[in-house]
């Protein structure tokens, strides 16, 4: 794992907690974006060599939604980057750990994801994220 590429923060009006955060960091998020097949949306802020990632629900049944449904807005998850996303799947599966879901997707910011099952990390959702890469389709399967 290269380090940490973001933190996720859950919250229920991405323009206010949009707000809060432009004026807690002192600059303007640099990117929103709506993944559908995630029913997000997101916005990003720049902190250092990280990024914040504030989340709202584009829908009533969404992840997102149940997540502040039960346990109110605040951090969703951390996620580490990753050069080779099915290469850490492999090598964590191998060390024990479990997954949500094992096929890498396609999600914001231009990364592959996944997520390791909280249960296996002391109740923290950890995400698996790989930037995409020219060489790569949009399921992160190489052309070669």
């Amino acid at each position: 794992m290269k380090g940490i590429d973001h933190i996720g923060i859950a919250v229920n009006d991405l323009d206010s907690a949009s707000a809060t955060y432009e004026r807690l960091l002192g600059k303007p998020r640099y990117k929103t974006e709506h993944v559908e097949a995630e029913e997000v949306k997101t916005a990003f802020f720049s902190c250092g060599d990280s990024k914040i990632e504030l989340l709202e629900s584009a829908h009533e049944n969404s992840t997102i939604s149940r997540f502040i449904g039960k346990r109110g807005e605040g951090i969703h998850h951390i996620a580490f980057q990753v050069d080779d996303i099915r290469e850490e799947i492999r090598r964590l599966k191998a060390a024990g750990f479990d997954f949500s879901v094992e096929e890498p997707r396609v999600g914001a910011d231009n990364k592959l994801f996944c997520f390791l099952h909280p249960r296996k990390t002391h109740g923290v959702l950890v995400e698996l994220c790989q930037e995409i890469k020219e060489a790569t389709d949009r399921r992160g399967k190489s052309f070669d």
